[in-house]
């Protein structure tokens, strides 16, 4: 059996497939299927599928009659694949060639680790970079971003195979980020990680700007339902200054001082539903104190620049106190 499952969904996607489907063959990597689940296309992608199919045999290919979504594809690839562990790629980006290669070693060499993915480059449809997502290896920040964002780009995420069927796979329901509602499931089952290395290039094109736009409404909506479940509601409120803080707009004192009892309750919530441990909370009380400094007024970052010149770092829990 191969040690890696790839799955790769395709709905008219011929303009980009063939770079896509070169990406993952040409990896470093070479133990892996790669599952293609052509989700009803109308256009060549079955044509140009089938003739990389008889010039590899690690392509298995699947053609469904109906379109029934990205998910619904996806998890149909879930339950043909082999490996010991699956990941994914979009028809319209690239792996890097050394990407599935560290993925498996990662996993390889901490086993208490569930899923990894990598960081990303933005591309433009000519893949240029123009923007790095700036992504956290540790499990307790990707968990903290789950509200405040960005915590990983779905596609690349590796999983265990056994753990991502125990979660049921992806949510049919979700039209758009359907692997960061799932990354948010099996944030309570397993420890989750990034690689920080940039292995995977998010290409950007003008037929993603509607769907872009979707995206990003619909991440909003599951961060709301996100906050629901871990507060019993989600104040409006409270998600504009999550936002706010994580795009470094500058805030007042009142405002700041709102977001970070917002950004505390959130901490202690994440600690109560199991997302991550209470020996966390030192970690991402220190992280929010960076993110709130970096938004607050200049007075103030003069000042906390001034104490750590003459107390020093790691002092975070103690700064709670000033404000």
């Amino acid at each position: 059996m191969p040690t890696v499952s790839v799955i790769m969904s395709v709905y008219d996607g011929e303009q980009w497939l063939a770079e896509a489907i070169e990406s993952i063959l040409e990896q470093t990597f070479t133990d892996f299927e790669f599952i293609i689940v052509d989700d009803g296309s109308q256009d060549s992608t079955a044509e140009i599928v089938r003739s990389y199919e008889t010039r590899d045999d690690r392509i298995r290919f699947f053609k469904l009659e109906k379109n029934g979504g990205k998910a619904a594809a996806r998890n149909h690839g879930i339950e043909m694949a082999r490996g010991e562990f699956v990941t994914g790629m979009d028809c319209d980006d690239v792996s890097l060639p050394a990407r599935l290669e560290k993925q498996v070693a990662y996993l390889r060499d901490k086993p208490e680790i569930g899923a990894v993915g990598t960081g990303a480059l933005m591309t433009d449809a000519y893949l240029k970079p123009y923007h790095a997502f700036g992504l956290s290896e540790k499990h307790a920040r990707i968990a903290y971003d789950l509200i405040l964002g960005p915590c990983v780009v779905g596609t690349t995420v590796m999983m265990r195979r056994k753990i991502v069927r125990a979660c049921g796979g992806y949510d049919v329901s979700m039209i758009r980020s359907a692997d960061i509602e799932l990354v948010s499931r099996l944030i309570t089952r397993t420890r989750l990680a990034n690689l920080t290395e940039n292995l995977y290039l998010y290409r950007q094109h003008d037929g993603q700007l509607h769907s872009t736009y979707q995206s990003r409404r619909l991440w909003a909506d599951l961060k709301r339902r996100l906050l629901f479940q871990l507060w019993g509601e989600a104040p409006p409120a409270s998600l504009d200054r999550f936002a706010r803080v994580r795009r470094r707009d500058k805030i007042g004192w009142r405002e700041r001082r709102l977001a970070k009892r917002d950004i505390k309750r959130l901490i202690e919530a994440m600690i109560a539903a199991n997302w991550v441990q209470a020996d966390d909370r030192r970690f991402l009380l220190a992280e929010m104190n960076r993110q709130l400094e970096r938004v607050s007024p200049r007075v103030w970052q003069m000042f906390c620049h001034w104490r750590r010149r003459h107390f020093g770092p790691g002092n975070e829990e103690k700064a709670d106190n000033y404000d």
